[in-house]
């Protein structure tokens, strides 16, 4: 008969990312800890975890192990949902982390509303532009924008939206400057640019042509609402996404600059670690940020 608790150790130690750091999460000693998964490893008679002094390693197999194993606790865990009505009403805390912009335009409004329907459960959001490693600091769900497609970590992956990357300015620049009629046309604008490099902005449209141009550098900044209130004052054009410039599109205080050309797409995703995308709080707040928007 197999010992399920070690399965439960096992993947402890796994999504801790050492013996030590699943101790001080279980609360169960790192000599047990490394003893039932000692005795996990004879009874399959392989070999899980390398681990010496200074190094802790998954095996190929282990990993292969881990996710069915990881799936069989998710189970338990629904299996015991269903005798504590948690199914009926998801509780507890589910740990969010997400960018700047995407705090301010896509979860602000989804994550209000879904706290004031559901009491019992409390959001807690940590905003930062930093790469956050979410298994190792404890987070239930990260949404990160991107332009390439993101490598395949082991995470879940839900899409939430994709958002073209407009050229806007102000009517007032557009006034003294021109508007321009073609992509080369830019050469001769200023560019409010998130890149430091200043390099060309590669420009695409629906008939699949792409072109390179160069700005006259004005301003650099690595934060979008920077670069949108810098556009609203005059200083020069910027590439944003769509849904982070749609108000000031609306409100006259920037307008499109060759709205049939792009420069390029961001994606929104949302990711979760497999054990915990299962729980019914954090599949209730992932289905809230992902609705259509």
């Amino acid at each position: 008969m197999r010992n399920l608790n070690d399965y439960y150790f096992f993947v402890q130690v796994v999504e801790q990312g050492g013996f030590a750091q699943a101790a001080r999460h279980t609360g169960a000693p790192k000599s047990t800890l490394a003893k039932r998964v000692a005795a996990l490893e004879t009874d399959l008679g392989v070999r899980l975890i390398q681990r010496t002094p200074r190094r802790f390693t998954v095996t190929e197999l282990g990993q292969q192990f881990y996710r069915h194993a990881a799936a069989m606790l998710i189970e338990a865990d629904a299996a015991e949902d269903v005798v504590k009505g948690r199914l009926a009403e998801p509780s507890g805390t589910v740990r969010i982390t997400a960018s700047v912009p995407t705090a301010q335009t896509i979860l602000a409004t989804a994550l209000v509303e879904l706290a004031e329907a559901h009491p019992k459960i409390r959001v807690s959001l940590h905003v930062t532009d930093r790469f956050v490693d979410m298994v190792q600091e404890g987070f239930d769900i990260a949404v990160r924008n991107h332009f390439a497609p993101l490598p395949d970590s082991g995470l879940v992956q839900r899409r939430v939206a994709s958002d073209p990357v407009c050229l806007v300015a102000s009517p007032a620049y557009l006034a003294a400057r021109g508007m321009p009629q073609q992509p080369q046309d830019l050469e001769r604008h200023a560019g409010l640019a998130s890149s430091m490099s200043g390099g060309p902005w590669r420009l695409e449209n629906d008939h699949g042509n792409i072109v390179e141009v160069a700005l006259v550098p004005r301003m650099h900044a690595d934060e979008s609402t920077v670069l949108l209130r810098a556009a609203q004052q005059g200083l020069g054009i910027a590439c944003l996404p769509q849904r982070l410039c749609s108000e000031a599109i609306t409100a006259g205080q920037v307008v499109r600059v060759l709205p049939e050309w792009r420069a390029g797409t961001v994606t929104t995703t949302l990711l979760m670690p497999h054990r915990r995308g299962q729980l019914p709080a954090v599949r209730l707040v992932a289905d809230a940020i992902a609705q259509p928007v």
